[in-house]
C-alpha cells in the first residue's frame, strides 16, 4: 500500500468537486485482456483485492485511491530480426535470388503479425490517489511517461481532468543547492545521506553521485565550490519520512520510518480494514509533507478548472 515514489500534479477546487463520480466512471474503463494483434492495453483495476466485485476506488476521508493496470506484449526486435534473417536466407538458398528491401519489409511485417499473438504478456500496476481537500494528484512512479499515461487514463474516464504539473515559483535546483551548501534547511527538514551533483552549464559535464556519505563533508563542499549544483538530494522530514527530492520535484525512494510504521495496528479484521488503516496513515503523513513542499517551493493550487 505504501508508495515508493511520488509524481505530483495539482488541480483546482472546481475539479475536486467533480471527482465524486470517479468510482462510477472507472467501471467503463476497466482493464481488458490484450488482444492477439494488440501491443498493449490499459485500464483500471481494483486497488484493494476483495473478490470479483471489488470496487475500482478505495476512499478514506478526502483521499481516493485507484490503480491503473496494464498488459504489454513483449516481442523483442531481436526475435523478429532473427526470424527474418532465417526466412531471407531460406529464400536465397531455395530460389537462388536476392531478397529486395520492399520484400524484406513485407516479410518482416508478416512475421511480426505471426509472432505477436504468441508473445509473452507482462502485467503492470500503477497506483495513485486524489486529495480533494488540498488538490493533489499523487502517482506512485518516478517516470514522467508512466505518470502521463496514468493521467491520460483518468482524463479519458472523466471526460476532462485538468490536473497540471507543478509550477514552482522558487527554483528547485537553486533552493536544493542552497540547502546543501549553506545548511539553511527549513524547520523539520534534515539532510539525508545521498545527493547527485552536476555542472548546470553543460549537458555532458561530470555527474557526481554520493550515497551513504555525510552531506556536510569537505568533498561535497568542494564540488559545490567548483560550480556544481544539486539535481537530487536526500532528505528526512520530521524524523518520519526519508526521501530523495529531485530538481524536477519528483520524490524518489520514499520511505516511512519506524516511528510511522509503529503506529500501524496489525490486528485488522479483514483486507478492507487493513487498506483503510494503511491509506489513512500514508495520506495523512504525505499531506503534511506535500503541504510543506508547497510552502518551500511556492507551488500554487490552480484557482480555476
Amino acid at each position: 500500500m505504501f508508495f515508493r515514489n511520488l509524481t505530483l500534479f495539482r488541480f483546482s477546487p472546481a475539479v475536486a468537486d467533480d471527482l465524486h463520480r470517479l468510482d462510477q466512471v472507472l467501471h467503463d474503463h476497466t482493464l481488458r485482456p490484450v488482444g492477439g494483434l494488440e501491443m498493449f492495453t490499459r485500464g483500471f483495476v481494483p486497488p484493494v483485492e476483495r473478490g470479483d466485485e471489488a470496487p475500482l476506488t478505495h476512499s478514506v476521508a478526502f483521499f481516493t485511491l485507484f490503480t491503473v493496470g496494464g498488459q504489454d506484449k513483449m516481442l523483442p526486435a531481436s526475435v523478429v530480426n532473427g526470424e527474418l534473417q532465417r526466412k531471407v536466407q531460406k529464400i536465397t538458398e531455395e530460389e537462388g535470388r536476392k531478397v529486395g528491401g520492399r520484400e524484406r519489409k513485407r516479410i518482416k511485417e508478416d512475421l511480426f503479425n505471426e509472432l505477436l499473438p504468441r508473445a509473452f504478456v507482462q502485467e503492470s500496476r500503477l497506483s495513485g490517489y486524489v486529495d480533494t481537500r488540498s488538490g493533489w494528484l499523487v502517482l506512485d512512479t518516478a517516470s514522467r511517461k508512466a505518470a502521463e499515461n496514468a493521467l491520460t487514463q483518468l482524463r479519458e474516464a472523466l471526460g476532462s481532468f485538468p490536473a497540471v504539473p507543478l509550477a514552482p515559483e522558487e527554483g528547485p535546483r537553486v533552493l536544493l543547492t542552497d540547502w546543501l551548501a549553506n545548511g539553511t534547511l527549513p524547520a523539520g527538514l534534515q539532510l539525508g545521506d545521498e545527493c547527485e551533483l552536476r555542472d548546470p552549464a553543460s549537458s555532458t559535464g561530470a555527474i557526481i553521485r554520493a550515497r551513504r556519505q555525510e552531506m556536510d563533508s569537505e568533498e561535497i563542499k568542494e564540488h559545490l565550490r567548483n560550480g556544481k549544483q544539486v539535481f537530487q538530494l536526500g532528505l528526512v522530514f520530521d524524523d518520519r519520512i526519508s526521501f530523495v527530492l529531485g530538481e524536477d520535484l519528483v520524490v524518489r525512494k520514499l520511505k516511512f520510518l519506524d516511528v510511522v510504521l509503529d503506529a500501524m495496528d496489525d490486528s485488522h479484521a479483514d483486507a478492507t480494514a487493513e487498506a483503510d488503516a494503511s491509506l489513512a496513515l500514508m495520506t495523512l503523513e504525505l499531506e503534511r509533507l506535500l503541504g510543506r513542499l508547497a510552502e518551500w517551493f511556492v507551488l500554487p493550487r490552480p484557482e480555476n478548472a
